[in-house]
């Protein structure tokens, strides 16, 4: 990782880091998602980055990939957990940071071991540090407390306008995870804890899609080949929102969703179904970006 590219990725933690917190300070029971993740996403680039992701809006039993969708008319629940996740990069290079708020005093003790989880996690993280070491205390953590790990849900490593680039940190003791911190890549710490099951499933509406085939793609219709052009040039292969292309059939929504379903149909993009929590307990999420150098730690989302 050289100069230009360390400076990319503090540049967008600290974007993100800062809109974290105002996403935290904004959302309240009655409130539309679409608002909510409306404002996150247009606060990102009034501050000089780009959306990495459709900022997400998880609810209670929700863990996560749910966004608004055009015209949404879903609003934060009273006595509510939300999670929200945002995502910045600035050329490309990007942060991932998440925020649980809750407004139910029952689940305080929840959110306060998830993040207790997270910045435990965070003191142990280094170059050569194997990433089981990381589930290993995340697990402790949370069952020390009385809740458990999600354990299908993990962090990951990132790079250029790739999201999750391959490797996993386990939320759990996986004995299976051998590989370990490398010096000039970035990753994503996210414990995610419940008093449910301890493991997601996927629902089956989908609110975030990807770019999936990046190659050239035959017997595409005429607007099939407009949205796919769209997708490349907006987002490459970050994940994006229906929102986001509203433009492309001029506002014309039935087509935009009827064409987005063709394409996903065909697997040239990715959906990715919301994820709920198995026994539909409640679920928190905390979750920093670092970047691992030699002889240090960079955690780039937390606040200066």
């Amino acid at each position: 990782m050289d100069e230009e590219e360390l400076r990319y990725y503090v540049k967008a933690g600290e974007i993100a880091a800062r809109v974290r917190e105002y996403a935290a300070r904004i959302v309240r029971p009655g409130m539309k998602i679409i608002e909510l993740v409306e404002n996150v996403e247009n606060k990102i680039r009034e501050l000089g980055g780009q959306p990495a992701f459709p900022c997400n809006v998880s609810i209670n039993y929700e863990a996560a990939h749910r966004t608004a969708l055009i015209n949404d008319e879903l609003s934060i629940p009273d006595d509510s957990v939300v999670k929200i996740d945002v995502g910045v990069h600035i050329n490309g290079y990007i942060a991932d940071t998440a925020v649980t708020v809750s407004f139910n005093p029952k689940y305080e003790d929840l959110l306060n071991a998830v993040e207790l989880a997270l910045s435990k996690a965070l003191n142990v993280v280094g170059n050569g540090v194997r990433f089981i070491e990381i589930g290993k205390i995340v697990e402790e953590t949370l069952k020390s407390h009385g809740f458990k790990p999600i354990k299908n849900l993990s962090g990951h490593s990132l790079d250029r306008f790739i999201i999750h680039a391959g490797e996993s940190i386990p939320n759990h003791k996986d004995i299976l995870s051998m590989r370990k911190f490398k010096a000039g890549k970035a990753y994503a710490i996210e414990p995610f804890g419940t008093d449910g099951k301890g493991y997601v499933e996927e629902h089956n509406l989908i609110t975030i899609y990807a770019l999936w085939k990046t190659g050239k793609i035959k017997g595409l219709s005429a607007n099939e080949k407009k949205l796919l052009d769209a997708i490349r040039s907006r987002f490459k292969t970050l994940p994006f929102s229906e929102r986001w292309l509203v433009d492309v059939f001029n506002n014309d929504i039935a087509l935009l969703r009827n064409t987005l379903e063709r394409l996903w149909k065909r697997r040239i993009i990715w959906g990715y179904p919301i994820l709920v929590e198995a026994g539909r307990g409640m679920v928190a999420q905390f979750e920093h970006t670092v970047v691992v150098l030699e002889k240090e730690v960079i955690v780039t989302t937390k606040l200066k």
